[in-house]
């Protein structure tokens, strides 16, 4: 038990470093060969911080542990909205000026909305995991367009937070030092969750949904935290919606395409309608005052811990 904890730990850990270093080389590369500040920040923004997550599904599904990578994907997405971004907004309120945030994110609710209608009959097909796919690249094109329209003052605040250094040589090893950690980590978390879940009477799916999903979490959210304090509340919020879409329509439809995915009924009945709870818990907030205060921060937390709560008793009834 201790040992698969220290793995864990040590996995999640090394996550972290490597997404950092990966979203580094990226950004660095992708100025390097030409693409503006804002389209790399946009892109960074979208589905950056993902980058982890999908290192460790890719590790489970390597080792046939698709349950895992399932609760992993979808916990994430809960996990996003109730911790990642209630913390940030507790920490300090998130003004959000980024108006295309609102479409995107009634295209994560309908997505998720469509797998459980897809899911009913109990597989995820390998068609439609290409179309959620062709779907996410479509929504990521759009994203680009409408973005391109907002405020100047936003432009350059996501131009701003791609801004690095853009030699060759450089990002070129913080890609390689990202590959070895991201491969490392994913390999311990993915090694050890299995026994740290069976330890605590979790099935695969559960261990994806809970300590998985929160642990990859938590250098998201203390960046988050960091972000907020700083006024970067359209960054937060952009980083959470673009990191779910991707979860869902890259990592779950990219896992069918790769080969059908089973939905157990219990996934399609409680967790897939979460997620969609909480999306629809911030929707009223951007298309109301477009602000997310310190209480409804609150509020989003509580619903986290309720839901953690609900999956429990589940478990042990």
């Amino acid at each position: 038990m201790l040992e698969a904890i220290g793995l864990f730990v040590l996995g999640l850990v090394l996550l972290a470093l490597g997404g950092d270093s990966i979203v580094k080389g990226a950004s660095g590369l992708a100025q390097r060969f030409g693409a503006s500040p804002f389209v790399a920040g946009l892109a960074l923004v979208a589905f950056g911080t993902s980058l982890p997550e999908l290192a460790v599904n890719l590790q489970a599904v390597v080792r046939g542990e698709q349950s895992l990578a399932l609760g992993n994907a979808v916990g994430s997405n809960i996990v996003n909205f109730g911790l990642t971004l209630g913390i940030a907004a507790f920490a300090a309120p998130l003004l959000v000026r980024w108006r295309s945030l609102a479409p995107l994110l009634l295209v994560l609710i309908l997505g998720t909305a469509a797998v459980i209608a897809l899911g009913l009959d109990g597989v995820l097909s390998r068609a439609e995991g290409v179309g959620m796919v062709v779907v996410f690249f479509a929504v990521v094109a759009y994203a680009m367009a409408r973005t391109r329209r907002e405020a100047p003052e936003l432009q350059d605040a996501i131009a701003a937070f791609a801004r690095t250094r853009t030699d060759l040589g450089l990002n070129l090893l913080r890609f390689a030092i990202a590959a070895v950690l991201l491969y490392f980590g994913s390999k311990f978390v993915v090694g050890a969750a299995p026994r740290l879940g069976a330890s605590l009477g979790l099935t695969p799916l559960l261990t994806g949904l809970l300590p998985v999903a929160i642990g990859t979490a938590l250098p998201e959210a203390a960046a988050a935290i960091a972000a907020a304090r700083r006024g970067q509340g359209d960054i937060v919020v952009g980083h959470v919606i673009g990191s779910s879409l991707f979860n869902l329509l890259i990592v779950v439809g990219g896992m069918a395409a790769w080969n059908a995915v089973a939905l157990p009924a219990s996934f399609v009945r409680f967790e897939l309608p979460a997620a969609i709870a909480f999306a629809l818990m911030l929707y009223p907030m951007l298309r109301g005052d477009l602000r997310v205060s310190k209480g409804e921060g609150a509020v989003l937390l509580i619903a986290l811990l309720a839901w953690i709560g609900f999956e429990l008793a589940m478990l042990y009834r």
